[in-house]
């Protein structure tokens, strides 16, 4: 069950108008989950400095059990989440950062239970 929260300055009107669901099936391909196990966030038009710049730029935060565990699976991912929000977002490669967390299912709450016991 991975969970993306994309966070950018760039304002809302700026953003695709489908980059959640877009971010979602991107994401579903590249950590090899379900679409409907994928769960997006995307807050837009916040104050953020990346780098020392205010200049245009996004964080994406990319937690999920079992696929974000080792620095082998995360460069993988990461070429290809760098390779979509650049594409998507118009951004140079180092006005992204992408920061990986594991989990585990104990972590994650469910149907009045943990992923654990799914």
């Amino acid at each position: 069950m991975p969970f993306l929260e994309l966070e950018t300055n760039l304002p809302a009107d700026q953003l695709p108008p489908r980059l959640a669901e877009d971010l979602c099936a991107a994401a579903a391909a590249i950590l090899g989950k379900p679409a409907e196990r994928v769960n997006v966030t995307v807050r837009s038009g916040l104050p953020m400095v990346l780098a020392g710049s205010a200049e245009p730029g996004v964080q994406l935060l990319v937690s999920s059990i079992g696929v974000v565990g080792s620095a082998e699976q995360n460069q993988r991912h990461s070429s290809r989440f760098f390779d979509f929000l650049a594409a998507h977002l118009s951004l140079l490669p180092e006005r992204i950062v992408i920061r990986f967390y594991p989990l585990e299912p104990w972590q994650i709450g469910k149907n009045r239970t943990v992923m654990t016991f799914l």
